[in-house]
């Protein structure tokens, strides 16, 4: 039987078969788990609003009181889940990181959210994230910062922060998290753990309006690409609140992810010709973890785009500025309540409040145009790699990095820039570890597949994780 202490460092995938089997118990893991985060949380402050302790182990039970009775939810049947803080989980606070929402309790939740709950999850309490999840900082005034699992002098990313901090330093067996730019990928490649940004409407998507597809998406992160693939194929599905989502049930994702991987076509994008600054050394590593894929038999290329990437930078920032903006209009009209709103906030509110919805049109035209250049793409590659991000994580009481291999950052998110191609695509991608550079900080690689090819990248990332060792190096102090 494990001891207390090993129950958190077991992979999901075997944490589901032990407590199937009957090997571990759901107060067990759940006591293990507790344990843990109790002894690393204060000093991560990776989970927020987490439940009482009584209250958790009792659900624990009761989990175990099912399968003794030969009743099983699911996969994730008495694991520990801690909910993004954007998402709604019932009977727990979704602040959003600001104040002005620090009370506000969910009644019901979010689809993507129940689905875990109903495959056997226990919510124990929400994952930090920047306030409304704007930027790639994971600090807020309602919890504060969560620092990064590998340096806590350094920021975790965002906006799915707390999650992937959480996940690498075992204190939740896989997380949830969403991503708009970048928001799974970043702060995977910051904390040296996976993060899948799944194409749109392969998982259901907490937009309130269902018929306008957002640029934002849910998915899940994880330790390796196995687990990751498990939590995906609960939560994708056809939800028929959402018209627009894909068909399917999610099954697809369960089957086993083993493949013969040679002879695909992979393209390396580098720093677009140039395009894209970068702090030194990450180009390196990342150039580094391409013999890695052409050992397992793929043909990789350096890739040159011809194309204007302002132009896709440029429409992205329309669209963000509708997007974001409108979410968050009703409070920036509440002049009580204006001053409380990030700067950042105020600035996508502003800059949305100037467009015309013949300016948002012809933004949407830009990026249906990307993507048609990309589905060209993929007629001669299977996959394309590019880095994940820009900087290494930077210190966490800097808000955002202002100037980037010399050239200066005019938004809060420009040093972000690198993840805007996929997310205008609408394509999916999945930041895998590369490694970590002179100063112990970990960086990540973007794999970036076809149109609803999630299943296609799974394979080729699983073949890449089962080729490297990074998701073993467990965190310092963890």
């Amino acid at each position: 039987m494990s001891q207390p202490s090993e129950i958190p460092m077991m992979d999901a995938v075997a944490l589901s078969r032990a407590i199937h089997d009957r090997d571990l118990s759901c107060a067990e893991v759940m006591a293990a788990y507790l344990d843990r985060i109790d002894a690393l949380n204060p000093r991560l402050n990776a989970i927020v609003s987490l439940r009482p302790r009584e209250e958790l182990m009792r659900e624990a039970r009761g989990r175990d009181d099912e399968l003794a009775a030969g009743t099983s939810r699911g996969w994730m049947h008495g694991f520990p889940q801690a909910i993004k803080d954007l998402a709604d989980a019932a009977g727990l606070p979704t602040t959003k990181g600001s104040p002005l929402l620090k009370d506000n309790i969910a009644s019901s939740d979010a689809s993507y959210v129940a689905r875990m709950r109903d495959a056997g999850a226990i919510i124990i309490g929400k994952t930090n994230v920047p306030e409304f999840g704007l930027g790639s900082n994971t600090y807020n005034p309602v919890f504060g910062p969560t620092a990064n699992a590998y340096s806590p002098a350094h920021t975790a990313g965002g906006s799915s922060g707390g999650a992937a901090v959480a996940l690498a330093t075992r204190l939740l067996p896989v997380a949830d998290g969403s991503d708009f730019g970048g928001s799974l990928r970043n702060p995977g490649a910051f904390n040296n753990v996976y993060g899948l940004r799944p194409g749109f409407g392969r998982v259901p998507a907490s937009n309130e309006d269902v018929f306008l597809p957002g640029m934002g998406v849910n998915g899940p992160m994880a330790r390796n690409v196995a687990d990751l693939a498990q939590l995906l194929a609960v939560q994708a599905g056809y939800d028929p609140r959402q018209p627009l989502g894909l068909e399917g049930d999610g099954t697809e994702f369960a089957a086993p992810l083993d493949r013969d991987v040679s002879g695909l076509r992979i393209g390396w994008l580098g720093d677009l010709d140039g395009r894209l600054p970068f702090e030194p050394g990450i180009i390196a590593l990342c150039e580094a973890a391409l013999p890695v894929f052409e050992n397992l038999g793929c043909h990789v290329e350096t890739v040159s785009l011809d194309y204007d990437m302002e132009d896709v930078w440029q429409a992205f920032c329309t669209l963000r500025h509708w997007q974001v903006g409108a979410g968050l209009l009703p409070l920036y009209q509440d002049r009580s309540r204006r001053d409380q709103l990030k700067p950042e906030a105020v600035w996508e509110i502003e800059n949305g409040l100037k467009l015309g919805v013949f300016d948002i049109t012809t933004a949407s035209t830009r990026r249906s145009a990307w993507y048609q250049y990309v589905r060209n793409l993929f007629e001669r590659f299977d996959f394309l790699l590019l880095p994940t991000a820009q900087v290494f994580p930077f210190a966490i009481e800097e808000t955002w990095p202002r100037k980037v291999g010399g050239r200066e950052m005019d938004s809060y998110h420009r040093w972000m820039e690198v993840v805007v191609p996929v997310t205008m695509s609408g394509c999916p991608a999945i930041s895998v570890p590369v490694g970590f550079g002179e100063a112990g900080l970990p960086m990540g690689m973007q794999i970036w597949g076809p149109d609803r090819a999630e299943r296609a990248v799974l394979e080729i990332a699983h073949a890449y994780d089962r080729a490297t060792s990074w998701s073993e190096q467990v965190p310092p102090g963890a």
